[in-house]
């Protein structure tokens, strides 16, 4: 046995050489049990765990969460956190104010709905009228500001009302003038009132109708409705009583130009004299046709002159309540769009208090400098220094128009240029195809080209849109001032604020 196994003798001693370094650990190993203070070793002493952590804990949440501490967050997120609320705050806030506001101004005007009204009677009633503002193809901002600031107090109030908007430059104006001509044909007995309306139970004399009309109001919205309601007034208190068909007069007009005029084609046999042609340049002016022949007047109607003469003193109008407005558009704007969000309290303010001045009914006469002063001040001093008026009311607005409004009657030109030029060509395809001189080719199989019927119906469409678009460019233009009669002078009254003592008293935060 001692055989088997290896004896000392084989391994030789090893020799004592230099002590080797003793292994110590970089990190602090945890140990389930550590020595207690007096170096004996003990258990450790297990945490107080709460009541509400221990019911926790049975609910499947896992423990690392409860044992989670709290702390700040990273630099990131404070940034974003910060940004966040603080703009989450300046938005509630201004909500907030505008509530109250319209609530306040509310609260001040309802007990006018809940007095009684008769089966027949009708409420008070305004009419609004909005126009398109330079430069904004939605035409229906100025009544949107209406509708979200102004409206609310006076249905509160049970004030009706009427919108009337123009949805191109100039439409608001026509429609003005035509409607004060039609009220003068009525009163000068030239039309009569349509049977229908006057069989309605509802119908009140026409005294009665005035009386009401002048115990409503008429609401402006912004400068540009305010220019072309004023020139509107005075064309249809400048103009005659004759019914004027524009299409008709228009069509009668292009009629005589010689654009669809047959080409003259010299017979066979006889020779025409080659003469060098020239052709003049065409020039295309929205007072072109002031040198054209007008048409004959239609003679369906004889009135005469005394009721054709404009009236030397005009009846009264019920109260104006002008209502600035201002339509940010435009990339360079954009600071004001931001600045415009986050203070929509000023413009509920602003239109809970028109709202409140109409339905109080304080007004003031119309404010307008004399003849010999607009006369002296047109020729010796500068726009920015005239004195102010009623008539300058909103004038601050047309400084927000785009540049590019200024550019309306070069872009018309334009497009009247490109279509002239564009038209022979169209004319004369129409013309070979209707006398079968030539077949349709595949793409005039798909898309049949316009007959010379609905390239005379297309000219006249564009010619009464461009020259419409260039009289109301010239109406609301920043160079043109306010249409004035000095028959205005006694029949305009306008709404004013209420006094002080009647005003809901609100908080004036910036």
């Amino acid at each position: 046995m001692d055989g088997d196994f290896p004896n000392e003798d084989m391994f030789p001693a090893e020799e004592p050489g230099p002590p080797r370094p003793k292994f110590e650990p970089r990190f602090r190993t945890l140990r389930p049990r550590e020595m207690s203070v007096n170096g004996a070793e003990g258990d450790v002493k297990p945490r107080k765990v709460s009541g509400i952590r221990t019911v926790l804990s049975y609910t499947g949440i896992p423990p690392s969460w409860l044992d989670k501490r709290p702390k700040l967050p990273s630099r990131n997120w404070l940034i974003f956190l910060s940004t966040v609320s603080t703009v989450a705050g300046f938005y509630i806030y201004d909500r907030q104010q505008c509530k109250k506001i319209k609530r306040e101004y509310i609260e001040r005007v309802k007990h006018l709905a809940e007095e009684p009204l008769g089966t027949l009677e009708r409420p008070r009633k305004v009419t609004v009228y909005g126009a398109k503002w330079p430069g904004d193809e939605d035409y229906d901002q100025s009544l949107k500001y209406f509708r979200k600031y102004v409206k609310p107090v006076l249905v509160a109030a049970a004030v009706d009302y009427e919108m009337i908007n123009g949805k191109r430059h100039g439409e608001l104006a026509r429609r003005t003038a035509d409607e004060i001509k039609s009220r003068r044909r009525l009163a000068a007995g030239i039309d009569s009132p349509s049977p229908y309306t006057e069989a309605l139970p509802t119908r009140l004399p026409p005294d009665e109708e005035y009386k009401q009309e002048l115990a409503g109001g008429i609401v402006i919205v912004g400068r540009p409705a305010f220019k072309e309601f004023m020139a509107g007034l005075q064309k249809g208190w400048s103009e005659g009583l004759e019914k004027v068909d524009a299409e008709e007069d228009l069509a009668q007009e292009l009629s005589m130009d010689g654009r669809f005029d047959e080409p003259e084609v010299p017979e066979e046999g006889i020779a025409v004299e080659a003469t060098a042609f020239t052709p003049s340049p065409i020039v295309f002016s929205p007072l072109q046709h002031l040198n054209q022949p007008k048409p004959a007047k239609r003679s369906g109607e004889n009135i005469s002159s005394s009721l054709n003469t404009p009236p030397s003193t005009i009846p009264l109008l019920p109260p104006l309540l002008l209502v600035p407005f201002i339509d940010y558009i435009g990339f360079t704007q954009v600071p004001l769009m931001l600045w415009d969000f986050f203070n929509q309290r000023h413009k509920v303010r602003a239109g809970a208090r028109a709202a409140y001045s109409l339905i109080i009914g304080e007004t003031r006469p119309f404010d307008s400098p004399s003849a010999e002063t607009r006369l002296f001040t047109d020729i010796t001093t500068p726009d920015n220094e005239a004195p102010s008026s009623d008539i300058d009311f909103d004038r601050s607005a047309e400084a927000y128009y785009k540049r590019s409004t200024s550019a309306l009657a070069g872009e018309i030109e334009k497009a009247r240029t490109k279509f002239y030029e564009a038209l022979p060509a169209k004319l004369a395809t129409a013309r070979a195809l209707a006398r079968g001189e030539r077949e349709y080719t595949k793409e005039e199989n798909e898309r049949p080209p316009p007959s010379e019927m609905e390239l005379r119906a297309e000219r006249l469409k564009k010619e009464l849109r461009w020259r419409r678009d260039l009289e109301g460019w010239e109406i609301v233009k920043p160079a043109t001032k306010v249409a004035w009669d000095d028959r205005f002078k006694d029949i305009l009254r306008l709404f004013v604020d209420p006094p002080s003592e009647t005003e809901p008293t609100l908080s004036n935060d910036s």
